[in-house]
C-alpha cells in the first residue's frame, strides 16, 4: 500500500505576514523549510480579495517549490491564467463563492458538470493534474468522474465534527465514498479540519488515500510544538498505517 502524502497548506503564515504588511514571516522560506522538515508537497489558495495568499506568492513559491505544488481555488478566469502559467503538479477545484473565510462544502458536479469539465480539460491540456473537492455524495462523485478528473479531494469537515462522538459512524460515509471514487477511476485526497486526534483514524480506514492537505491545524499545532517538531508528527500519523 502507497503511503499516503502530507501537503502542507501555507495560507495561515500568509495570513500573518499580511497583518503587518511586510515580509515576516518569509512565506517562501517558510514553504522552504516545510518541505525540508518532511512535507511532501505545498498547498496554496489564493483567493480574489488575496488576503492570505497572494497571486504573486503563486509565482514565487513556483520557482522554488521543489516537491508537489498544489493550487487550490475556484475557477475564474484569473485565477484560471494563473494556474496555466504557473502549471502547478496539481490543481484542486474548489466551489468558494468570494468572500468565506474557508471552503465549507464541495462541489454540486451533477449542476455544475459542464462548468468542470471545460475546466478539467484546459487544465489537462496543459498537463496539469486536476482534482474536484466534493463531499460523499456517490452520484457526485460519479458525475465527477465523468468530468475527466484525474482526483477527487473529499472534504473531511464533517468527519472531523462528529469524529469525538463517535469515529465509526463519522468515517463510515467517507469508506462508501472511497469505494465509489475507485470503482469509477477516481484517485482519492482528502483534507478539512484532519488534525493530530483524528488523522490516524482516517487513513487507517480510507483505502488508496494519496495525499491529505492541511494547514489550518498543523499551524496551530506547531505554536507550542514548533514548526518541525509538528510536520513530523504529522507524518507519524500517516506512517502508523
Amino acid at each position: 500500500m502507497k503511503k499516503t502524502r502530507l501537503s502542507v497548506n501555507i495560507n495561515k503564515i500568509a495570513l500573518l505576514r499580511n497583518a503587518r504588511g511586510a515580509n515576516l514571516p518569509n512565506l517562501v522560506q517558510v514553504a522552504q523549510d516545510c518541505e525540508r522538515f518532511g512535507a511532501e508537497g505545498i498547498t496554496v489558495h489564493p483567493r480574489p480579495d488575496e488576503r492570505h495568499i497572494r497571486y504573486s506568492d503563486v509565482y514565487e513559491l513556483k520557482e522554488v517549490v521543489t516537491t508537489e505544488f498544489n493550487i487550490e481555488g475556484y475557477p475564474d478566469e484569473r485565477f484560471m491564467d494563473m494556474v496555466l502559467s504557473v502549471k502547478p503538479h496539481q490543481c484542486t477545484l474548489v466551489p468558494d463563492p468570494p468572500g468565506v473565510l474557508t471552503s465549507s462544502a464541495g462541489w454540486d458536479t451533477l449542476t455544475h458538470r459542464q462548468l468542470l469539465t471545460n475546466t478539467v480539460n484546459r487544465l489537462k491540456d496543459a498537463g496539469i493534474r486536476v482534482s474536484l473537492f466534493v463531499e460523499t455524495d456517490e452520484n457526485k462523485i460519479r458525475s465527477a468522474a465523468a468530468t475527466g478528473a484525474h482526483r477527487i479531494e473529499l472534504y473531511t469537515g464533517p468527519y472531523a465534527h462528529h469524529y469525538a462522538q463517535n469515529p465509526h459512524a463519522a468515517i463510515a460515509p467517507y469508506l462508501t465514498a472511497a469505494h465509489t471514487a475507485t470503482e469509477v477511476g477516481l484517485a482519492l485526497n482528502a483534507g478539512h479540519d484532519l488534525n493530530l486526534h483524528n488523522l490516524r483514524f482516517f487513513v487507517q480506514h480510507i483505502p488508496h488515500l494519496l495525499e491529505v492537505s492541511i494547514g489550518h491545524a498543523l499551524i496551530c499545532d506547531a505554536l507550542y510544538l514548533g514548526l518541525e517538531n509538528t510536520i513530523q508528527r504529522y507524518l507519524q500519523q500517516l506512517e502508523q498505517v
